[in-house]
């Protein structure tokens, strides 16, 4: 028989320990083998008794031998190939005896024997265990060296270390690399590779020796201070390694692994924070940012910055966003919720460790969707989720919109539908709910809403995904790794039978008893069978003796189940059956009774709430914490401005901690506090409110002074200037103590006991030729703060240059978008001469360059800097200048960033209630102790005899005693020991000045204001009203009113009001008469504020109003009887008849109504007693309807009329508007055939001469009458008539008619085609036409005719027409009215116009226009007058 080898062994012979070995494996396999054999056929559904050997003191469990089969395949499975050749041996030898191992269950004696063996093999199997660690040693190491023997890629076993080392040594950088096959190597230098033929020879030794590299640098310079990197390289893959070498220079004490140049070449440059995270105030479903800019760029941002929300990391994800760039750093938020409210902590990676700051984020609720709903919950969790059901927990919202909240809606959304339906309502005093009927193996997420008597609220956050499932199967299972990464999962359901009705489950007990359910759980049953199993419950009140059951609406699948029907009051027992599909359980052990709770009560509000000034805008806020255990949730906080009823809630997510910063804040502001308790039952009382604090600055000790300057050296003695500390502490800086160091010693001395008051200090008893540094600490009222960094080096040495020394005390106030204001003091050292003037100049942010500020020196101390570029830092730095050039420059300022700040306030100008004109300034922010600094024209304090300064808390006023103009100039004031710039200007100039003097004398002598004059009103009855209205009045003000001289009283006929509260004063003149006539003055007086306004009614204003009075008067008792609502009116209809309207009211069966035309009643005219309208018809109206028109009613109450007038222009406007419509009534033009030719016209409803005016056109040429062409009009027509037409005559014809305003247009044409012939014949379609004698003008004008001045022109024409036309002559289109000079007379068909002693306005086209019912036409001729001596004009027909 040939045994199988293992193909790595290379047929080499084994060792004899191997072979012992081999043989112990071999025999515990076997004993392994049979173990597991009798494991499988242990289990049965009859439950055996168990029988103990002598030999056994324990008994195991079924779960006991299956974990020793799984433990005995670990072993096997781990073992070396020799137990798996020996494993094949022993299968091929089996096979070949044909034995088969068969285990009976009945066979007892061969069951005790097998389980003797299994538990000989359980007590010894740590030996077992060590021997298989042995060997699995063995095996690992065999298989590392088959690794290492094998390819792979490179990887560094000892990489490259930094090195530091001193100018002109040498360096050696070596590492150790393993990589199959030998890998190429490649070095650099700041990411370029390193040549070392590109190197003067022996720069560069690069080494490889089987596997460990080097670079050796020889004479190293500053310039090979760099980052060097190995990169080795092969076929399987590739790797690096790098470090930094750092060349230094004998420096003193800043050479060394201490200094700055080593530490930012090591690890890279000191990352700082500029801008200081603020409070973010955002709104749920809002975004919201956070941002910060550091000073130097980050390398590796997203591994050195790290934000973090109530010390959570936080990562980049669908609402939030991690960005970095251009040396900011951002937080975005997308759509906030209140559960993204907390402490956001960013955090940067530094060679001095990680700095960071923080700022709180407050999530204020969103609108609601109804006014007065309350805010939505928030931190809903799903806990104990089970297969088919789970508890929802949230935390209840603070804001309840003053009605408390009565229920909780809740809804669900299962997958990824994004649908979501309402699943349960809880009640309103808990924030807890059972979840039941969910599916298994399905995902679901939840969302809560808050309801009040209002509405209800927004969702909340949806809740995380859960997955329903048994999540107790994972401590029924046992895993057992083995193999390297392999495992084998033991199960205890592997050890069930496949066929068993359960056993009923255990410990029916209560998991959770709230008001509203209870939560029933209980035990599995053991054996549980593998089958799955649901539950049935039952429940029985006690006393009643019977048993219940509890339906639900799908199976209960979970050892878990809510109990929602219980009544209150009652107690309960319960019990549970499992059952499987083989069949139901016994009922398991009655549980013990069970009760609802109560209303669970919220939790006592915390004691000892106390505030604490934090900075300028925030509160720090202690309590005790409330012993709540696990109940509590956290606090909310409220607060509220002094004074205020209400309360405004601080956080909406509950506050772990017993302590809170509140943010936000409005500095200067009194603010009371008190702190709720949150819990499940929901939000208790509010605890006792702090007392009012004011936001100010908390009292700390100050920062460190800085800016040390040398101001002025002698032989033995230095003056030393420093700056003030950045951070004062919110109190003024008392004085500083200042220390000195001899750079020969090794101590530092005290230079002074007392805190020196100034920012300079004179140093004596030093020693010529030595070196000093200085430091100093600034104190306050809280103590001493922190020591200075200590100074350059200055050197003791008497100062004899001519150049004067540095001025200092450099400082810039008023800093605004554009501009601030540069101050100084002048140097102590003056050089050869008197400082002559101060060079002022300037760095921009990012430059090295020094640009001046002014071309020339300025004499002053002050000067204000213009024309700067908002949102840019500058930097600015002063020298001085005598005689002998520029001094030393001042210590710069610290940059200055120019903009507007939102809360800046300026100075005040005004004048107060006393009349004294003032400059107020008003700093909220300013500490207790701060002072405020006035200055004029920045030379010092305002002049004492002219001005009085007033100071209170906060606010410092100027007043001016006598305002002249030695008070104009501006006004500076600086608030001192404030940690940030406060300050303001203003200029009082001449034209301001004046009109506060104005304003002041106007408060000193005051003026009642008056609102409204005089007015005069006429009441119904004819009273009339005399009032005026002045400013709101105290009950004590008086009221003098002057009548003609004569103070006047309250009379039957004059009655005097005078309302105080509204300010009116009124005068009432029941009948007015001339006794009335003459001046009205009201003298008013209230303390010392005066006025007196007068009413003058005399003359025409009086009879005015005299005759307006007595009309209202007699309109008023008018009406007392009937009366005429609406007035006589005209009105034309659409047919051109003339209706005349009015209406009446207040009539009764009696009234009387009657028409009148020119004094006679019309009897036709028409009255409706019911409506109380008359109307009087007129079908044709013509001239002579022309008169007065009236209408009358009466009764024994009284008479009334209307008047009409139909005269002049009220005749003229009837005319037009029948012209008007008669226009618009015009009908399109209509071809005619006649006997004589060919006849146009249009119908009208209504023509009139006078009102109308109508033009032909042909072929846009106007037409004139003529021998051809005749003109006219009748009643109801207009029409052109073609004599005689010929081929011309074709093409459109247009005819306009123009009435007033009002222009109408009608055109048709001649075309020959469908019309009459033309070519001499008169026959529309073929029949003759004959018409009645209609007016016509035969012959006798002549188209033009010129006459001399003072002549008599006679023009005679000859008509016809049947009947006799009526005849009217035309001038310029206008009738002439024959007077004076014009006559007119007919003879038969002879009509003759003379006009004696023409003139120049005698000129002009005149017409005679006859008309008679079968129709009209004009004859037309242009008359000329010309001057004696002048030749007459030849004119054209017109």
């Amino acid at each position: 028989m040939t045994l199988p080898h293992n193909p790595q062994s290379g047929g080499d012979p084994q060792p004899r320990q191997a072979v012992q070995v081999h043989r112990l494996e071999h025999r515990h396999e076997e004993e392994q083998k049979e173990q597991r054999q009798h494991s499988l056929h242990m289990g049965s559904s009859v439950r055996r008794r168990t029988f103990r050997s002598s030999e056994e003191d324990y008994q195991f469990s079924a779960a006991d031998y299956a974990l020793a089969a799984a433990l005995a395949l670990t072993a096997s499975s781990e073992l070396s190939w020799e137990a798996q050749l020996r494993r094949q041996t022993a299968t091929v030898e089996l096979e070949e005896r044909g034995q088969r191992r068969v285990g009976f269950g009945n066979d007892w004696e061969r069951t005790e024997i097998a389980c003797l063996r299994t538990h000989r093999l359980l007590r010894h199997r740590r030996d077992r265990k060590a021997l298989r660690w042995r060997m699995e040693e063995k095996v690992r190491e065999a298989k590392e060296l088959r690794e290492l023997c094998s390819g792979r890629g490179p990887w560094f076993w000892i990489p490259l270390r930094s090195h530091a080392v001193w100018e002109h040594a040498s360096v050696l950088l070596t590492c150790t690399v393993h990589a199959s096959p030998p890998p190429q190597v490649t070095w650099y230098k700041n990411d370029v590779r390193i040549d070392p033929r590109l190197f003067p020879a022996g720069k560069y030794r690069i080494t490889n020796n089987y596997g460990l590299l080097t670079l050796e640098i020889r004479r190293c310079t500053m310039e090979d201070s760099a980052t060097y990197t190995v990169m080795v390289k092969n076929a399987h893959g590739q790797a690096s390694s790098y470090a930094k070498v750092l060349v230094r220079t004998y420096l003193g004490k800043e050479a060394g692994f201490d200094s700055e140049i080593f530490k930012r070449s090591m690890f890279g440059h000191k990352v700082e924070f500029t801008s200081m995270l603020k409070p973010i105030f955002a709104r749920e479903k809002e975004p919201f940012s956070l941002s910060c800019l550091f000073s130097e760029d980050v390398l590796d941002a997203e591994q050195n910055i790290q934000w973090f929300r109530d010390g959570r990391l936080l990562r980049s994800s669908g609402r939030r966003q991690v960005l970095y760039a251009d040396y900011q750093a951002s937080l975005k938020v997308s759509c906030a919720y209140k559960e993204d409210e907390g402490l956001y902590t960013i955090r940067v990676s530094s060679p001095l460790g990680p700095q960071e700051q923080s700022t709180y984020v407050l999530v204020r609720d969103a609108a609601p969707e109804k006014p007065g709903a309350p805010g939505a919950p928030l931190n809903v969790q799903c806990l104990d989720v089970d297969r088919d059901c789970l508890i929802l927990a949230w935390a209840p919202p603070s804001d309840t919109r003053g009605s408390p909240i009565t229920a909780y809606s809740i809804e669900r959304c299962q997958g990824d539908s994004q649908e979501w339906v309402p699943c349960h309502v809880a009640p309103g005093g808990t924030c807890r709910c059972p979840i039941q009927g969910l599916v298994e193996g399905q995902s679901y997420r939840f969302r809560v809403r808050a309801i009040n008597k209002a509405g209800s609220s927004l969702p909340s956050k949806a809740s995380e995904v859960v997955v329903m499932g048994d999540h107790d199967a994972a401590r029924r299972t046992t895993e057992i790794a083995f193999d390297m990464g392999n495992k084998i999962t033991v199960s205890t359901d592997d050890f069930e039978d496949t066929v068993i009705i359960p056993s009923p489950p255990t410990n029916v007990h209560a998991s959770e008893i709230r008001e509203a359910y209870a939560v029933l759980a209980w035990e599995e049953p053991r054996p549980r069978g593998k089958a799955p199993l649901t539950y049935s419950l039952e429940k029985s009140v006690i006393g009643s003796g019977t048993w219940e059951a509890i339906h639900s609406e799908s199976p209960v699948k979970s050892p878990r189940f809510a109990l929602l029907d219980l009544e209150k009051g009652k107690s309960y027992v319960f019990r549970v059956r499992a059952m499987n599909q083989y069949g139901l359980s016994d009922p398991s052990e009655p549980s013990e009774p069970i009760a609802l709770k109560g209303k669970p009560a919220t939790l006592p509000p915390p004691a000892q709430v106390q505030a604490l000034r934090d900075t300028q805008t925030s509160v720090s806020l202690t309590w005790d914490p409330v012993e709540g255990g696990p109940e509590l949730l956290g606090y909310y906080i409220y607060s509220r401005e002094a004074g205020s009823s209400e309360w405004q809630t601080v956080n909406n997510k509950p506050i772990q901690d017993n302590k809170f910063t509140v943010p936000g804040l409005r500095t200067g502001k009194e603010y009371e506090f008190c702190v709720r308790s949150v819990s499940e039952a929901g939000v208790g009382e509010s605890s006792a409110a702090t007392a009012p604090i004011r936001v100010k600055q908390a009292l700390a000790t100050p920062s460190a002074p800085y800016g040390f300057a040398l101001l002025n050296c002698g032989k033995n003695e230095m003056v030393i200037g420093w700056k003030p500390p950045k951070r004062r502490g919110g109190g003024k800086i008392l004085g500083y103590f200042l220390d000195q160091h001899d750079s020969e010693e090794l101590d530092w001395h005290a230079v002074n006991q007392q805190p020196v008051p100034t920012q300079v200090c004179k140093v004596s008893d030093l020693r010529e030729g030595h070196f000093y540094e200085f430091r100093a600490r600034a104190v306050n009222w809280a103590g001493v703060g922190k020591l200075s960094a200590p100074s350059p080096l200055f050197e003791c040495k008497e100062w004899t240059m001519p150049q004067p020394g540095p001025p200092y005390d450099l400082r810039a106030t008023e800093v605004r978008a554009t501009s601030l204001m540069l101050q100084w003091e002048p140097p102590l050292y003056k050089g050869a001469g008197p400082v002559t003037g101060y060079h002022i100049s300037f760095q921009e942010e990012g430059s090295e360059q020094w640009k001046p500020v002014t071309p020339d020196p300025i004499s002053g101390t002050h000067l204000r800097v213009s024309d700067l570029q908002p949102g840019k830092s500058y930097v600015f730095q002063v020298q001085a200048v005598n005689s002998a050039g520029l001094g030393q420059p001042s210590v710069p300022t610290d940059p200055v960033l120019l903009g507007d700040k939102p809360d800046a306030r300026e100075i005040e100008v005004g004048v107060d209630e006393d009349g004294f004109i003032y400059l107020a300034f008003e700093a909220p922010e300013a500490p207790d102790s701060s002072e405020f600094q006035w200055s004029k024209d920045y030379k010092g304090p305002p002049d004492p005899q002219r001005v009085k300064i007033e100071d209170k808390v906060n606010k410092s006023k100027v007043i001016l005693k006598e305002p002249g103009l030695e008070d104009l100039g501006t006004y500076s004031v600086v608030v001192t020991d404030a940690d940030e710039d406060i300050s303001a200007s203003h200029t009082l100039t001449e034209e301001e000045l004046e009109k506060l003097k104005k304003l002041s004398h106007e408060i000193r002598n005051p003026v009642i204001k008056l609102i409204s004059g005089w007015n005069v009103d006429i009441l119904d009855r004819g009273e009339v009203r005399l009032w005026l209205e002045v400013e709101k009045l105290s009950p004590a003000a008086e009221l003098h009113l002057i009548f003609n001289q004569k103070e006047i009283f309250s009379s039957p006929n004059r009655k005097i009001n005078f309302e105080r509260e509204k300010g009116l004063v009124e005068v009432i003149i029941e009948n007015l008469s001339e006794a009335d006539k003459g001046s009205y003055t009201a003298q008013l007086q209230d303390g010392k504020a005066k006025n007196q306004i007068t009413l003058t009614l005399v003359d025409d204003d009086f009879d005015k109003l005299l005759r307006k009075a007595d009309a209202k008067r007699r309109d008023w008792k008018r009406k007392q009887g009937p009366y005429f609502e609406k007035p006589l009116q005209w009105r034309v209809t659409e047919d051109c008849q003339v209706l005349l309207t009015c209406k009446v009211t207040n009539t009764k069966n009696e009234t009387r109504f009657q028409w009148y035309f020119q004094r006679m009643e019309v009897p036709e005219a028409q009255y409706d007693p019911q409506t109380g309208e008359g109307l009087l018809r007129i079908e044709e109206f013509s001239k002579e309807d022309k008169g007065v028109y009236r209408a009358v009613v009466s009764d024994n109450r009284g008479e009334d009329d209307t008047i009409l007038d139909l005269t002049g222009e009220a005749l003229d406007a009837v005319f037009a508007e029948l012209g008007r419509i008669g226009a618009l009534s015009a009908t399109p033009l209509k071809i005619q055939g006649t006997e004589e030719g060919i006849r146009i016209f249009s119908k009208v409803k209504y023509y009139n001469v006078e009102y109308m005016k109508t033009t032909w056109f042909h072929k846009d040429k106007r037409l004139e009458s003529g021998d051809r062409i005749r003109a006219g009009t009748t009643l109801d027509d207009i029409w052109l008539h073609i004599l005689d037409p010929k081929d011309s005559d074709k093409g459109k014809y247009t005819l306009e008619i123009a009435a007033g305003k009002e222009v109408r247009q009608l055109s048709t044409d001649l075309s020959g085609q469908g019309e009459p012939t033309l070519a001499g014949k008169h026959s529309l379609l073929g029949f003759p036409i004959s018409l009645p004698d209609r007016a016509k003008v035969v012959r006798g004008l002549p188209d033009v005719a010129t006459i001399m001045e003072d002549k008599t022109l006679c023009l005679t024409c000859i008509i016809s027409g049947d009947p006799t036309p009526e005849i009217s002559w035309l001038k310029n289109d206008q009738p002439v009215t024959f007077l004076d000079r014009y006559r007119m007379e007919v003879r038969g068909p002879e009509v003759t116009i003379t006009i004696q002693k023409v003139n120049s306005e005698d000129s002009g086209r005149y017409g005679v226009f006859v008309k008679n019912k079968y129709g009209s036409e004009t004859g037309q001729v242009t008359i000329s007058v010309f001057k004696h001596g002048d030749e007459p004009k030849e004119l054209k027909s017109m």
